[in-house]
């Protein structure tokens, strides 16, 4: 069932929003101040590609919580917003429950990436 969750989550959008991120990392390891979210985005980018059979474990100290909400202040709110409603609307219908999950798995993701792992 992963193997069918994740071509149906390509093709139905996951490849164009795993390259978005992935871009998205490129540009933010352009500069030296930028290479930790730049690395974060790989994550999401990562988490973004397959996302069905994957988990991601929450963990970090202080430096990780002071990044998060660096993270957070400067946009995540607005990256995690988007996936939760996007899990919203795909949780309308039977089908789309599954996919709804794995939004609201990025959503979480994307609000806290420092610290985490997947």
């Amino acid at each position: 069932m992963r193997l069918i969750g994740n071509i149906c989550w390509l093709l139905l959008g996951g490849l164009a929003i795993a390259l978005a991120w992935a871009l998205i990392g490129i540009l933010l390891c352009l500069t030296v101040v930028g290479i930790p979210f730049g690395l974060q985005a790989f994550k999401m980018a990562r988490l973004t590609l397959t996302p069905f059979g994957r988990q991601v474990i929450y963990g970090g100290g202080l430096g990780s919580w002071l990044a998060n909400l660096l993270w957070i202040i400067l946009g995540g709110w607005w990256l995690a917003l988007a996936y939760l409603v996007a899990g919203l609307v795909t949780m309308l219908t039977v089908v789309g429950i599954p996919f709804g999950l794995q939004a609201f798995k990025m959503a979480r993701l994307a609000l806290m990436p420092f610290g985490s792992s997947v």
